[in-house]
């Protein structure tokens, strides 16, 4: 049995995506900064029948991080989809012309450091296998930068490079790499946003891997 690793796992979309792909047949390997909600996730995707594991890391912290991914495959199995999703901080949505160069090495290390560290961990794994799947989600202001959000704007701008670099660079191994755009607020009930759909639409990126970038609904102009 293989792995998927939710790097950023919550109560919302996380536990959504990690429900799915977990009743597709994954083990689940949860990683969050907080052990206390790790323990409810894996004690609720247990009643459902699903593997799922919590290892506490902060995505900050290059070395918690990497220290997770490997006890992830350790006790799990091998990484097969890996996706990278945590919340940004709220002091990385300073307005633009109130942000400084410090105030945008929180974005940076969240938003590139961390994922840069993750691929590098869970790569080999997919390259031995023969296959893989890295899913990144992200907000709107990724494509449309926001003013208001200047830190994650450009911060997202970047991961948003890193990760179109990787999806050309690793298709010859078999290794998709792919992007959901979520624009606006992941909203319980709504018809494109509820985490349930959110993690219906994960689940065909992965399963029908074609493309970079997806939207989870259209951009307004």
């Amino acid at each position: 049995m293989t792995t998927f690793a939710l790097i950023g796992a919550g109560p919302g979309l996380g536990a959504a995506v990690a429900r799915r792909f977990g009743r597709q047949g994954f083990d689940i390997a949860l990683i969050s900064r907080s052990r206390p909600r790790l323990d409810t996730l894996v004690a609720q995707l247990g009643e459902d029948g699903i593997t799922a594991r919590g290892f506490a890391a902060d995505v900050l912290d290059p070395a918690t991080l990497d220290a997770a991914l490997d006890a992830a495959s350790s006790t799990l199995g091998p990484i097969e989809v890996m996706q990278y999703s945590p919340v940004p901080h709220k002091d990385f949505m300073k307005p633009l012309l109130e942000t400084t160069a410090a105030d945008l090495e929180g974005p940076f290390a969240f938003s590139v450091r961390g994922p840069v560290t993750a691929v590098r961990n869970v790569l080999p794994g997919m390259r031995e296998l023969g296959r893989g799947t890295m899913l990144f989600v992200n907000g709107g202001s990724a494509v449309q930068p926001h003013a208001e959000r200047a830190g994650t704007s450009i911060a997202f701008a970047a991961e948003s490079a890193y990760a179109h670099l990787l999806h050309d660079q690793l298709a010859p191994d078999g290794v998709h790499v792919a992007q959901l755009i979520i624009p606006g607020a992941i909203t319980a009930g709504d018809a494109r946003k509820d985490p349930d759909v959110l993690a219906g639409l994960l689940w065909d990126i992965h399963r029908e891997r074609t493309g970079f970038r997806h939207f989870a609904e259209p951009l307004e102009s």
